[in-house]
């Protein structure tokens, strides 16, 4: 099971960027696939963000056009950049990871988003003026 820790995050103004890390200790990240999710205070966790090994993106409607996900296997990382901040996008943000199936038979593991196994501590994300 792989340990994930993330950083970057901080307190921004509307219209704010923030790059957000997640960096792994798990045996096969390159092979993994990773979401980014976010909680705000008093509200389940949604889903963000969606990058599989080889790449493929996926994106929430609420951030499509503002964040882009991407992932350096070299450093086991991957990371959020934020851009246009709202104060709605104030939340602690998570990474996390799972194992990719065959994506011939499965299609791709971003269209799926309930099933992620390991995660992160999060890292607060603040948009206020």
């Amino acid at each position: 099971q792989a340990q994930l820790v993330e950083s970057g995050g901080g307190l921004v103004q509307p219209g704010g960027s923030l790059r957000l890390s997640c960096v792994s200790s798990g045996l096969r990240f390159k092979y993994d696939a990773i979401g980014w999710f976010r909680q705000a205070p008093g509200k389940e966790r949604d889903w963000v963000s969606c990058i599989t090994s080889d790449g493929s993106t996926r994106y929430a409607d609420s951030v499509k056009g503002r964040f882009t996900i991407s992932r350096d296997n070299d450093k086991k990382a991957a990371y959020l950049q934020v851009n246009s901040l709202k104060p709605e996008d104030t939340a602690v943000y998570y990474c996390a990871t799972k194992p990719e199936g065959d994506s011939l038979v499965l299609g791709s593991p971003c269209r799926r988003t309930d099933d992620f196994r390991s995660w992160g501590q999060g890292t607060q994300v603040t948009v206020s003026s």
